[in-house]
């Protein structure tokens, strides 16, 4: 079994690091956070290229093409710690698509894909531009539901995205029993899938700076405390980029994968939601005093691995997913 991407899937990785790099400078980054604004004309760019139907079918507008794709560019710009409204639009988008109904489908999707439209996505009460569209699709109490009751705006760390909360304690809505678990593990699989760009981009910028930094006379690099913790650095970015990766593929296979989605997904959550911390603040440290100061563009990376992680709700609670999934295969063997 080949678990590398295929030829047109690398093609969109290229295609997406040689823009994004072009168009999302650190100072573009910086200046979309400190104006509180997202890069429209970034945005508008990625809306005409497709990109926020990339995971849709061709006949509701989309690419038609799979969860992998997505995972290939959610991960790309995560790398560029790209200032758009694209995981939340995208990600709306590709729910919608498979599980909203006609009636859903006709109401949100061509301003999802025409980047007027911006829905909300997150788990608990935290939500990825929940504050912005008309309703949010949230991560509730294990159910994915369409939340049209009161949201607000929710500061955090990570300037460079707008979120929001849901202001009551229990959101209105609802989603179907049989598919809001591959609905929930897509919203998973696509924060992972940022993570492991935003981890990408620290090991770099670490790597790059630890070969140039020299103390007595020799790159810092050299130090073997400081190649041990780029090791790990590495360690972290591979698993949470392997189980990413999985839990996407799982999600297109369906029930031809071996392993149903919502494992996939929790392993994945689990993986990306320890290496983010670990990578962005080994990243700050290698870079010493400097890695502290607001100069620095490694923050950025910090932040959003932060507000990632609190998306992801943490590792426990996945971690307990897993073991389930593990006793009740025993079980079913026993």
């Amino acid at each position: 079994m080949d678990f590398d991407l295929n030829e047109d899937q690398r093609e969109i990785k290229s295609v997406a690091r040689e823009l994004l790099g072009a168009r999302s400078t650190w100072a573009r980054v910086r200046k979309a956070a400190e104006s509180g604004r997202y890069d429209e004309a970034l945005w508008r760019e990625l809306v005409e290229l497709g990109w926020p139907g990339i995971a849709v079918s061709e006949e509701n507008g989309g690419q038609g093409l799979g969860i992998v794709e997505l995972v290939v560019l959610l991960e790309e710009l995560g790398y560029a710690c790209a200032a758009v409204p694209f995981l939340s639009t995208a990600v709306a988008a590709a729910i919608l698509d498979r599980f909203g109904g006609e009636e859903a489908r006709g109401r949100w999707l061509p301003g999802l894909l025409g980047g007027e439209t911006r829905v909300g996505v997150g788990r608990a009460g935290l939500i990825i531009d929940g504050a912005e569209g008309p309703a949010a699709l949230l991560v509730h109490d294990g159910r994915l539901i369409l939340v049209d009751s009161a949201r607000e705006p929710l500061g955090t760390i990570d300037p460079t995205r707008r979120f929001g909360r849901v202001a009551d304690d229990e959101p209105a809505g609802s989603w179907t029993a049989d598919t809001s678990a591959v609905a929930a593990a897509l919203v998973l699989a696509a924060i992972a899938a940022e993570l492991v760009g935003v981890c990408q981009r620290a090991l770099d910028m670490t790597l790059a700076y630890v070969g140039e930094r020299r103390q007595f006379g020799v790159p810092v690099g050299s130090f073997q405390a400081v190649a041990h913790r780029c090791a790990e650095m590495l360690l972290h970015t591979e698993s949470a980029r392997s189980t990413a990766y999985y839990a996407a593929w799982a999600i297109d296979a369906g029930e031809d994968a071996s392993v149903s989605p919502t494992e996939a997904a929790a392993l994945a959550a689990a993986a990306a939601a320890t290496g983010a911390r670990e990578v962005t603040a080994s990243a700050i440290q290698a870079h010493g005093g400097i890695g502290f100061t607001w100069e620095a563009d490694v923050h950025w990376l910090y932040k959003r691995a932060e507000v990632d992680r609190a998306l992801l709700g943490g590792t426990a609670g996945h971690h307990a997913a897993l073991a389930r999934a593990a006793a009740a295969r025993l079980a079913a063997r026993a």
